[in-house]
């Protein structure tokens, strides 16, 4: 007799945590499904969401935390992320957090200009006829 209760609670905890994890298991998929709309849908969507998620930073937090527009501008990316890094420094009285978000920040801005430079083609040499 005591048998069987135990074995009817222990089925019921089962049945209890495996629906747990079934619901958790689909929000976590609707929440990916709707990461990937918001960044366009389709094949870039889901890269730009992955990126996101990889690096734990969207590409506009980057570029708020860092106070820079132009991505194509690597100098003043780094000048922005030398300043921010050095006033933040603990030994000055910063914020150890706030200097590892602009580290976070520097990461995710370097990803997206490491993709941008992988998907445009090199320029075209001038050829020998043209000149």
């Amino acid at each position: 007799m005591v048998l069987k209760n135990i074995i009817q609670v222990a089925i019921a905890g089962v049945q209890v945590v495996g629906k747990a994890f079934g619901r958790a298991l689909q929000s976590e998929i609707r929440a990916s499904q709707q990461a990937a709309q918001r960044h366009g849908g389709g094949k870039e969507g889901r890269r730009k969401a992955v990126a996101d998620t990889s690096s734990g930073m969207t590409l506009q937090e980057a570029t708020q935390i860092l106070n820079v527009s132009d991505l194509d501008s690597n100098e003043q990316i780094q000048k922005s992320y030398d300043h921010l890094f050095k006033v933040n420094d603990k030994s000055v009285g910063g914020s150890f957090y706030i200097q590892s978000k602009v580290v976070r920040a520097k990461e995710r801005l370097d990803m997206e200009v490491r993709k941008q430079d992988k998907s445009s083609p090199p320029p075209s040499e001038p050829s020998k006829e043209d000149s």
